[in-house]
C-alpha cells in the first residue's frame, strides 16, 4: 500500500522535514540543508500573516510580538482587544467599537489632540514632494503618538489607508517589495476535513500531537484516504511555481496590488487594537490547555467532538469557544503565526497545523543547478484549501472556527457572519477578492487544472471589482455596518480605495454645503491635508471644493488661535482669496510684536505682504461708509472705538520702509474722513503714526530701484495731500492755542473800600504784577496771533493750485478720493477764513480783516468757489462789522485815513 508520506517531494521528505517528522523517521538518515535567503515571497502577502514591508506599519509596542509568544513571558506582549469587531462575548467584556466611538469629535480628549494641528503642518513643511513616503510615515507616527497619549484610536484608523505608502498612486509604487518569510508545509485532509499530517522546511512542530502518539485507526484512515480519494492522489506537486505565477500577477495587476494594500491596512488597524490584555490571555490559555488535556486523555482523539459526536466538558466547551474567538481575532489582525503559537501554547498543535497550508508552492530545483535548494510552500495547497472550504461550510463547527477557515479559503458567505463592523466587513470582501484573483490566476496557468474542482463555480469564476465590493457592502442587512458606511472617515476611505478623486471632492462639497452641524475640526484637518497630499502628487482636485475646505479649516485655526499655522494654509488659496483671508485674520491682531511675527510668517509662506497689509487697512477704514457732513452740523463727539481701530491699523504699513508711500495714501484717506467729521484730534493721532522721514524714504526707495524719472503721480499727489493735511492741522492747532490764550487774560486785582494799610500795600504789588502779566499776555497774544494768521494763510494760499488740489493730473483716477478732497475744500476753507477773521477781529486788526475779501475773491486761488451763498453772505456781514468799526475810528470803510 502506498503511504501518504511517500508521496512527498524527496527534498521535503529528506532535507526539510520537521522535528516531529524526524522523530517518526528515526530509521532514516536525514541531511539538514541550511535555509538560504530566498527571492521576495509573494505567498507571504497572501496570508493574514505577511505584508509588503512598504505597506506594513507595525506599531512599536507590537514590534517584538511574534518572537515572544514562544517564550515564558509571552503573555506580557500579547493583548487581544475586547473591542475587536465584537468578537468577545458580552459576558466576558463590553462590546465597544473604538473606531465608531473615537471618530466622533465630542470625546474628552479632543482638546489635548489639538496638538496635532501644528504637528501635521511641521511634518508637511519638512518633507517635499520627493519625500512623500516619509511624510506619510510621519503623519502616521503623529497619530500613533496621539493614540498613546489618549485612550482612543482617533485618526490612526484611517491614516493607515488614506496615507498608506503608495496606495493613492494607483498601486504602482509597491512592486518588488514583497516579504520573504514563507515556510513550506504540506497538509492532507482526513474524512472530517481536519489536517492530520504536516511536513515543511522549517522547525515547526504543528503536528506533534498526531505524530507523537498516532492511533492505529488514524493511520488506517489516512492510508485509506490516499487509496480512495482521487483528489488527493491527483494533487501532486505542481510543475510550475505557484509563487512565481503570483509574483507575476502582483507585478502585472494593479487591482490585486491595491486590494492587498486594503487588506494590509485593515489588518494593521486590528493589530493596533491589540493592547494590554495579556493576563486574560494567559489565564484562558492555561485553562484551555488543561481542559483539552483532560478531554483528550478521556477521548484519545481531538476530532472526537465532530467525528464521534462526543461532547466536551462544559468548561472545556466554553474555553474552546473563547479560544476560537481569540484565534479569529489574531487572524483578523494578520497575525497568523501568533495564532499558531497560541494554539501550541494551549496544547493544540494539530490546530496550529491547519493554519499552515496557505503558503504558495515553489521548488527552485526545477530551474536551477545540481545543488538542491529548499522547497517552499505547500505543493498540495489546493487540497488544503478545499478542506478549509468544507470545514467553513460544516455547521457542526463553531461559527468562529468556520470563519477562521472561511478566511483561509476565501469563503465569503461563511466569513461575513462574524464581521460586525465596517472595517471587518471590508476586510472580508477584499481578502476574498485577493484570494479569488490569485486562485483564478493559478488555475488559468494550468498548474492547478482540475485540482480545485471541489470549490464552487461562483468562487472560481467570480468577477470582483472594487466598485462591486462597495455595492455589496451597501446591500448588507447589518444595520451597524450600514450606519458606519455613512461615517465621514469611512466615506473618505471608500473613495480613496476606489481611486475616485472627483467623487471624494463631491462628498466634501456636500458636507460643506450642509453647514450645520459644523464638521469636526479634526475631520477638516484631515480633509485639508488630504487635498494638499493629492496636490503634492500632482493630482487634480476640484478647485472650488478644495478652496472651500481650506477656508473653513483656516477659520478653525483662527478661532483656536493657531496663529503660526494660518499663513501656510492661506498660501494654498488663489492669490486674491489668500490676500483677503489673511487680511481678515490680521484685523484681529493688535499687539505690535505679534503683528510683525504674522507678517514674517506671511513672507515665509510666499504671500504678497504689501497687498495683505494694504487690504487690512482698507477693510477697517471702509467700515464707515457715511459721507461727510457740513461742519456746522458736525460735532466732535470724541474718538470712538471704531476711530481707535482706524488709527491703530496704520501701524501695519509702517513696519516695512518700502510701504511708506502706501502708508501715506491710507493715512490720508483716514484723515480725510476724520477732518470731514471735525474729529481733529483723531486726525492728529493718525498723522503722528507716520514717521517723519517718510517722504525722504519714499524718494530713497524710488531711487534704490534705479529710477531716474519723477515719482509716480499717485505717490507725488499723496505726498502733497499729506502736506496739505499737515498745514490744516497746524493751523487748527495754532487757532486752539490762540483761542485758549485769548480767553485767559490776567485778572485785574481788586481792593475793598475798607481795606487796611497792609492790604493796600499788597494790592499795589499785585497791580504791578498784573501790569507785568498784561504786557506778557499781550506779547504772547501778538505772537500767537501772528502764528495762527500765518498758518491759516498757509492753508488758504497753499502753493501750486491750492489746498487739497493735486499737482499731478496724470495719476490713476480715484473717484472716491477726488470727491472727498473737493468736499474737504468746501468744508474746511470757508471755516479757515472765518477763523482768521475771528482772530483778526478780536485783536482789532480790522483792516487786515478786509484784506480777506481780496484773498477770497482772487482769481488766482478762486476761494470764492468753495463758499456757498449762505457762507458768502455770512462772510460779507463779518466784513461789514469790521468796516463799521473802522468808521468809528474815523477811518474809511477799508481802514485808510480819510483825506479832507
Amino acid at each position: 500500500m502506498e503511504r501518504y508520506d511517500e508521496l512527498l517531494s524527496p527534498v521535503v521528505r529528506d532535507t526539510e522535514v520537521t522535528r516531529a517528522a524526524r522523530r517518526r523517521s528515526t530509521n532514516k538518515k536525514v541531511f539538514f540543508t541550511p535555509l538560504i535567503k530566498r527571492h521576495p515571497d509573494v505567498s507571504a502577502i497572501l496570508s493574514t500573516g505577511g505584508k509588503s514591508p512598504r505597506y506594513s506599519q507595525t506599531p512599536a509596542r507590537l514590534g517584538n510580538l511574534s518572537t515572544n509568544l514562544d517564550d515564558s513571558d509571552w503573555t506580557n506582549t500579547l493583548y487581544l482587544s475586547p473591542q475587536q469587531s465584537g468578537l468577545v462575548d458580552s459576558s466576558f467584556t463590553e462590546d465597544v467599537t473604538m473606531s465608531a466611538v473615537m471618530l466622533k469629535e465630542d470625546d474628552p480628549g479632543e482638546a489635548a489632540s489639538f496638538s496635532m494641528f501644528p504637528e501635521f503642518l511641521q511634518s508637511y513643511l519638512r518633507h517635499s514632494s520627493s519625500a512623500i513616503f516619509d511624510l506619510i510615515e510621519e503623519y502616521e507616527t503623529i497619530c500613533e503618538e496621539q493614540v498613546q497619549r489618549q485612550t482612543g484610536r482617533g485618526l490612526l484608523h484611517f491614516v493607515r489607508l488614506s496615507f498608506n505608502n503608495g496606495f493613492v498612486l494607483g498601486g504602482h509604487a509597491e512592486e518588488n517589495c514583497y516579504e520573504s518569510d514563507a515556510r513550506a508545509t504540506e497538509i492532507l485532509p482526513n474524512r472530517q476535513h481536519a489536517v492530520v499530517a504536516t511536513a515543511g522546511n522549517g522547525d515547526m512542530e504543528a503536528a506533534n500531537f498526531i505524530v507523537q502518539a498516532p492511533s492505529e485507526s488514524e493511520k488506517v484512515i489516512v492510508e485509506n484516504l490516499f487509496q480512495r480519494d482521487s483528489l488527493v492522489r491527483q494533487s501532486q506537486a505542481p510543475s510550475e511555481s505557484e509563487k512565481v505565477i503570483v509574483e507575476n500577477l502582483f507585478q502585472r495587476d494593479s487591482l490585486v496590488r491595491q486590494s492587498q494594500i486594503v487588506v494590509d491596512w485593515l489588518e494593521t488597524i486590528a493589530k493596533d487594537e491589540i493592547g494590554d490584555f495579556s493576563d486574560n490571555i494567559e489565564f484562558y490559555a492555561k485553562s484551555v490547555y488543561c481542559g483539552y488535556r483532560l478531554s483528550c486523555v478521556c477521548m484519545q482523539d481531538p476530532d472526537a467532538p465532530v467525528r464521534q459526536k462526543l461532547p466536551l466538558a462544559d468548561l472545556d466547551r466554553e474555553d474552546d469557544i473563547r479560544m476560537l474567538k481569540y484565534l479569529f481575532t489574531l487572524i483578523r489582525a494578520g497575525m497568523t503565526e501568533e495564532a499558531q503559537r497560541l494554539c501550541k501554547r494551549c496544547g493544540q498543535a494539530w490546530r496550529a497545523a491547519t493554519l499552515e497550508g496557505w503558503k504558495l508552492y515553489h521548488d527552485p530545483n526545477i530551474s536551477r543547478g545540481v545543488e538542491l535548494q529548499p522547497v517552499e510552500g505547500n505543493p498540495h495547497r489546493c487540497v488544503w484549501k478545499t478542506c478549509c472550504w468544507r470545514m467553513a461550510e460544516d455547521e457542526q463547527f463553531n461559527r468562529y472556527e468556520r470563519a477562521i477557515y472561511a478566511a483561509l479559503s476565501g469563503n465569503l458567505k461563511q466569513l461575513l457572519p462574524v464581521c460586525d463592523s465596517w472595517e471587518d466587513t471590508v476586510w472580508a470582501y477584499f481578502r476574498v477578492l485577493v484570494d479569488t484573483l490569485v486562485e483564478q490566476e493559478i488555475c488559468s496557468s494550468g498548474t492547478a487544472l482540475h485540482q480545485l474542482e471541489e470549490l464552487p463555480r461562483e468562487y472560481l469564476e467570480a468577477n470582483w471589482t472594487l466598485e462591486r465590493v462597495f455595492e455589496e457592502l451597501q446591500a448588507t442587512e447589518k444595520k451597524r455596518v450600514l450606519e458606519e458606511t455613512k461615517e465621514h472617515y469611512h466615506v473618505i476611505q471608500k473613495f480613496i480605495i476606489l481611486g475616485d478623486l472627483d467623487g471624494l471632492m463631491e462628498e466634501f462639497s456636500d458636507w460643506l454645503s450642509h453647514g450645520k452641524p459644523a464638521l469636526p475640526s479634526h475631520l477638516l484637518r484631515f480633509m485639508t491635508h488630504l487635498i494638499l497630499f493629492f496636490r503634492s502628487l500632482g493630482m487634480q482636485t476640484k478647485e472650488e471644493v478644495s478652496v472651500d475646505v481650506l477656508k473653513i479649516y483656516i477659520q478653525v485655526l483662527v478661532s483656536k488661535k493657531y496663529t503660526d499655522l494660518i499663513a501656510f494654509y492661506v498660501s494654498h488659496l488663489p492669490a486674491d482669496m489668500a490676500i483677503a483671508q489673511y487680511s481678515e485674520f490680521l484685523e484681529c491682531v493688535t499687539e505690535t510684536d505679534q503683528r510683525k511675527h504674522c507678517l514674517e510668517l506671511a513672507k515665509e509662506a510666499g504671500l504678497d505682504v504689501a497687498a495683505v497689509t494694504k487690504t487690512v487697512v482698507e477693510n477697517i477704514r471702509k467700515r464707515d461708509a457715511d459721507d461727510f457732513s457740513h461742519h456746522d452740523l458736525a460735532l466732535d463727539s470724541g474718538t470712538s472705538e471704531d476711530d481707535l481701530r482706524k488709527i491703530d491699523v496704520i501701524d501695519w504699513l509702517v513696519f516695512d520702509p518700502s510701504q511708506r508711500a502706501e502708508a501715506l495714501k491710507q493715512s490720508n484717506a483716514i484723515m480725510r474722513k476724520f477732518l470731514g467729521s471735525k474729529k481733529h484730534e483723531a486726525a492728529k493721532e493718525v498723522f503722528a503714526k507716520i514717521p517723519e522721514d517718510s517722504m525722504r524714504e519714499i524718494y530713497k526707495q524710488w531711487e534704490a530701484q534705479g529710477m531716474d524719472i519723477p515719482l509716480p503721480a499717485e505717490d507725488q499727489n499723496a505726498i502733497r495731500e499729506h502736506l496739505c493735511i499737515r498745514a490744516y492741522l497746524e493751523a487748527h492747532e495754532a487757532f486752539n492755542e490762540w483761542f485758549k490764550h485769548m480767553n485767559s487774560p490776567p485778572q485785574k486785582p481788586t481792593l475793598s473800600s475798607q481795606a487796611k494799610f497792609t492790604e493796600t500795600v499788597a494790592h499795589e504789588m499785585k497791580e504791578k504784577e498784573y501790569e507785568l502779566d498784561c504786557r506778557n499776555w499781550k506779547g504772547c497774544l501778538e505772537a500767537l496771533t501772528d502764528d495762527v494768521r500765518d498758518r491759516i494763510y498757509n492753508v488758504l494760499l497753499f502753493v501750486d493750485g491750492g489746498w487739497m488740489v493735486d499737482v499731478r493730473e496724470d495719476a490713476e483716477e480715484d473717484p472716491e478720493r477726488s470727491h472727498q478732497m473737493t468736499l474737504l475744500r468746501r468744508l474746511c476753507l470757508p471755516m479757515m477764513a472765518f477763523l482768521l477773521h475771528s482772530v483778526l477781529h478780536s485783536t482789532e486788526q480790522h483792516q487786515e480783516c478786509l484784506r480777506l475779501a481780496d484773498i477770497v475773491s482772487s482769481e488766482q486761488q478762486k476761494l470764492y468757489q468753495v463758499f456757498s451763498k449762505e457762507e458768502l453772505r455770512k462772510f460779507l456781514r463779518k466784513l461789514r462789522e469790521s468796516s463799521l468799526l473802522l468808521l468809528d475810528k474815523d477811518l474809511d470803510p477799508l481802514g485808510y485815513e480819510i483825506q479832507s
